[in-house]
């Protein structure tokens, strides 16, 4: 009986030290800090087949072994931080122009497809490359034009690349943003990232994180769209409007204004845009700032064809006057502000869904409104991703507006 007390007891110590033994491996399969080249940012760039004989890696093939791609090669640029530079303090923050070259280290290659442009960038840096910090992807238009299948299967595989980053589109070459020397920021794409990210704060840009633009990629009624950005001579970065597509490829861009126009259909708060509103007299004109939206979309199925209405809500603040002759306290003033803002929006945000719906692009995702509410409909006409972008050129919108506004600020004359 004893002998069977210790057999039993002996066992459970045994049982026990099993379970704790997965416990005390600790970090088995840790990398350090020093040992990681963190990829804070990437370009991709279109390549001429000239500009690829002459810089040709046997990397990851050996030349002529393969045929070169059909929508040719990239050029990727990436920057990476170089450690102890990085300001980690209020106090470290700052920076003039030139700064840049300090805290990050930038290195490009040409490839055949973006792997092998990482493929040969590993090659060249002695630490593995990490993207666990990626935070900004640029890529160039004429990259875009050509077509993003490329550039989304890679980073979409990638178990490191988080959602939460962003991707954009430049206007010309995309490496001269990963160059940028902003006053303002000793990290260049920290600052093209804080630029998005202030942007949704004050209602100037619609939250369209990398993740979000994969998202409406998928979807059979929705397109994708991305922050179209140009650098500007101070280095600073201007959002010019919004890059819509087509699947994987850019079709066209909005301007910066057309913008508003997006987040008001959609109902995106908090608002940001001013605009100049033109009274009856040439010269008598102010400025009103939009500072809420709501948006209220339903549609009808006439004749096979979608029709929909679309009743958008904004709240306003006068901001400015052009002439002294305005007289803002009075009633009738404040109404013809309103009705003229009113006769400009409607034309205005209908004229932004036409500049999509000539290409088949609901960016707004109308299309998923319709699957949502009418599958039997979208099962019998529809049915597919090309169905719906045939369907979004001939669908019919109404749009109604009514603005009001809600402050005059403390000078009423």
């Amino acid at each position: 009986m004893l002998g069977i007390k210790k057999w039993i007891k002996t066992v459970k110590w045994l049982c026990c030290i099993l379970i704790l033994i997965p416990l005390l491996t600790g970090c088995w399969d840790r990398l350090e800090i020093e040992e990681r080249a963190v990829v804070l940012g990437v370009s991709i760039d279109a390549v001429d087949p000239e500009e690829v004989e002459d810089a040709s890696e046997e990397v990851s093939h050996v030349s002529g072994t393969i045929p070169s791609p059909k929508k040719g090669s990239v050029r990727v640029a990436v920057q990476i931080a170089l450690p102890g530079r990085i300001p980690l303090g209020p106090g470290e923050s700052g920076g003039g122009r030139g700064s840049s070259e300090e805290t990050v280290w930038v290195i490009d290659v040409v490839g055949q497809s973006i792997d092998d442009a990482f493929m040969i960038l590993q090659q060249q840096i002695s630490s593995r490359l990490f993207f666990g910090h990626l935070r900004v992807i640029v890529v160039s238009e004429a990259m875009a034009k050509r077509g993003l299948e490329n550039v989304n299967d890679y980073f979409r595989r990638n178990p490191e690349v988080r959602r939460m980053a962003w991707l954009m589109i430049s206007k010309g070459n995309a490496y001269r943003l990963m160059k940028a020397a902003p006053q303002l920021e000793r990290v260049p794409t920290l600052y093209l990232m804080s630029t998005l990210d202030e942007g949704i704060r004050m209602g100037k840009f619609p939250k369209d994180y990398i993740g979000i633009f994969w998202s409406n990629l998928s979807k059979k009624g929705q397109e994708g769209f991305l922050p179209y950005v140009e650098i500007k001579k101070e280095q600073n970065v201007e959002i010019k409007g919004l890059a819509y597509f087509v699947g994987e490829r850019m079709v066209g861009v909005t301007k910066p204004l057309e913008i508003a126009g997006y987040l008001a259909i959609k109902g995106v708060n908090p608002a940001g845009y001013r605009v100049f509103i033109q009274l009856d007299g040439g010269q008598d004109t102010v400025m009103t700032n939009a500072t809420h939206r709501k948006a209220k979309i339903d549609f009808q199925i006439k004749d096979n064809i979608p029709h929909f209405k679309i009743r958008i809500a904004v709240e306003l603040n006068l901001e400015e006057k052009l002439s002294e002759k305005i007289q803002i306290n009075n009633t009738d003033t404040l109404k013809l502000i309103e009705q003229k803002q009113e006769e400009a929006s409607v034309e205005f945000y209908s004229n932004v869904i036409k500049k999509t719906q000539a290409k088949g692009s609901d960016i707004f995702g109308f299309g998923e409104l319709v699957r949502a509410k009418k599958p039997r409909y979208w099962n019998q006409h529809i049915k597919t991703t090309e169905g719906w972008r045939s369907m979004y050129k001939n669908s019919k919108f109404e749009v109604q507006v009514s603005m009001r506004v809600r402050r005059i600020g403390m000078k009423a004359q």
